[in-house]
């Protein structure tokens, strides 16, 4: 990826970089990045030395035809771990399950803690369990990462990028040594995640959201949705008053027209 992608990624889009040094040379460590934009996964890694692995949906790995091989090969040169979904526990419990894999290999892991793309360009609420357990288990520490203005670049369903520069803040590693053996207390895992939520606030300078981006996803679609069928019920609406609007006029026509009829009858 940084062969093929990397150098035109930097020459076209000329990303700038603080806080680089807080990227250990070596050893495992887990990267907990805000998700603004689906070219996150390509600009953190492009400014790096050492290798990042992200997760990604298993479907990206398994659809079939030609363009399911090239999608899946795509996904794999650019250091992306598929992940299944299905299961009582979901991508959850992989998720974890491929986090430790990496880190135990002494690389970087990638993890996303609000678990999806922002809506709007804010901050959300992270989810508990995922990065927390994986921090925990394996003793890495969490180095905060803010990308900045991606989502600038590539909106959500935008396939062609805008040539602008994006930006990567990088904070210093976080210790959460003090809460090894304490993975399987929910406040404690609620307490590492909010930690690190905070320090990408400040390094993004996002507005923070105390709720999941899942649900207001879920409340925006909801809201486009009763937006368009209030937009059918009201063009329905004029389409009745039109024609009941027409059917008058052609009754004020056509009684018009008898009396005009019977008035020459009766001469």
């Amino acid at each position: 990826m940084k062969v093929a992608i990397g150098a035109p990624l930097k020459l076209a889009f000329r990303p700038w970089v603080e806080g680089l040094e807080n990227v250990p040379a070596e050893g495992p460590a887990i990267l907990a990045s805000n998700h603004l934009s689906f070219s996150d996964s390509f600009f953190l890694p492009v400014v790096l030395d050492r290798k990042v692995t992200f997760i990604a949906k298993a479907e990206y790995f398994t659809t079939p035809g030609v363009k399911g091989r090239l999608t899946a090969a795509f996904f794999k040169g650019v250091g992306q771990l598929p992940v299944d979904r299905s299961g009582a526990r979901g991508a959850g419990e992989a998720a974890i399950k491929s986090g430790i894999e990496v880190l135990e290999r002494g690389e970087l892991f990638g993890i996303y803690p609000e678990g999806t793309r922002s809506p709007d360009g804010r901050l959300y609420r992270g989810k508990p369990g995922g990065l927390a357990r994986v921090a925990l288990a394996t003793g890495a520490p969490v180095v905060p990462v803010a990308m900045i203005d991606t989502e600038k670049i590539q909106p959500p369903g935008q396939v062609m990028p805008k040539l602008m520069r994006p930006g990567i803040r990088i904070g210093k590693p976080l210790d959460f040594s003090r809460y090894q053996g304490m993975e399987h207390d929910r406040f404690v895992l609620r307490a590492m995640t909010d930690e690190v939520m905070y320090e990408i606030m400040k390094l993004s300078g996002q507005e923070y959201v105390d709720m999941y981006a899942t649900a207001m996803k879920r409340q925006l679609a909801e809201a486009a949705k009763a937006e368009k069928e209030a937009e059918k019920a009201a063009k329905a609406a004029l389409v009745r008053a039109d024609k009941e609007q027409a059917e008058k006029l052609k009754a004020a026509m056509e009684e018009a027209d008898r009396g005009r009829t019977g008035g020459r009858s009766e001469r």
